[in-house]
């Protein structure tokens, strides 16, 4: 999952913190019968995240107003799953969402423990292997994925960054979406997560694992879900050979030995340098870790110095 420093002004004027929030989770739980009182901020990033002491019910603040949309279809897709016993964050059955509060859009989840635990890359593998032979319900809507539009778009907001670096990006951007129309996909087409990664998968209190952040469903090759674990291992150290070799097994199939591997994986990890890039005026984290990537990618190495965010 990923986090930042998380402060700022957001589109409209909203200030993005802890005290402005806090009157946000509480507006939102007076709007939907909850009691904000005691709740816990337990991260400030791409989005904002609380859990109830009066309820096991944790509220989400998405720091970019213009994803309403998604979280619409984020909350719909829970909906789904519920209904075919798919191990994913549950939303309060009762609980009219999202909101609009502040300019603001909150929505409201089923804590899955009272503390944050993720489950292994193993059960990943599993879960999207039964993910993935599901057929999304045509009333869902689904987009198809764009990683070059989603680009696109981080690139443009990446305000802070040296006309030298964008250049760089997007030229990176231009070759790597000429070899991505050419790539021959194997595995189905159909629903995807979308951010498939260790940090969305955690362990349930009665132990099993479960699926979270379910605002990037969409409908994409398959190897898209993949392609993130198979660079924290092979690219970054973030998962090790055993860890790797697990997944792979119980997914059953190793994208490292399909021919567009590379043209897949270069493509991902430019998206992943690309949304730092975003961060790097509100977080000096941020902007340091923004920098070295970009400082690996021109050199061709050094990518085992990034820090998972």
């Amino acid at each position: 999952m990923i986090s930042g420093s998380g402060v700022g002004p957001v589109s409209g004027g909203t200030e993005f913190t802890a005290e402005v929030l806090s009157v946000v989770v509480r507006e939102a739980c007076e709007a939907v019968g909850l009691d904000a009182n005691g709740a816990e901020l337990l991260r400030l990033g791409s989005n904002a995240v609380y859990r109830l002491a009066s309820a096991p019910i944790v509220v989400r603040i998405a720091r970019d107003p213009a994803v309403l949309a998604d979280m619409e279809r984020a909350v719909e897709v829970a909906r789904w799953l519920e209904t075919v016993g798919f191990p994913a964050m549950r939303v309060p059955a009762a609980t009219a969402q999202p909101l609009v509060v502040c300019g603001l859009v909150v929505t409201f989840w089923e804590s899955t423990q009272e503390r944050e635990e993720y489950a292994t890359v193993g059960e990943l593998a599993d879960l999207l292997r039964r993910l993935h032979r599901l057929q999304a319900p045509e009333s869902l809507s689904l987009p198809y994925f764009d990683p070059l539009a989603k680009l696109s778009v981080s690139l443009g907001q990446a305000d802070g960054i040296c006309e030298e670096d964008r250049s760089f990006l997007e030229e990176r951007a231009t070759r790597l979406s000429e070899e991505y129309g050419r790539l021959d996909f194997v595995l189905p087409f159909g629903v995807i997560h979308g951010d498939a990664n260790i940090g969305n998968v955690l362990r349930h209190r009665d132990g099993h694992a479960v699926l979270i952040d379910l605002d990037g469903f969409a409908l994409a090759p398959r190897e898209w879900d993949l392609v993130l674990t198979a660079i924290y291992y092979d690219r970054y150290g973030w998962h090790t050979e055993a860890e790797y070799t697990e997944f792979a097994h119980r997914y059953g199939f190793d994208l490292r030995h399909w021919p567009g591997y590379e043209v897949l994986a270069d493509l991902r990890e430019l998206m992943m340098v690309a949304w730092v890039g975003r961060q790097v005026e509100t977080s000096d984290h941020s902007a340091e870790e923004f920098a070295r990537r970009v400082r690996s990618l021109r050199a061709g190495r050094g990518r085992d110095a990034w820090s998972a965010f």
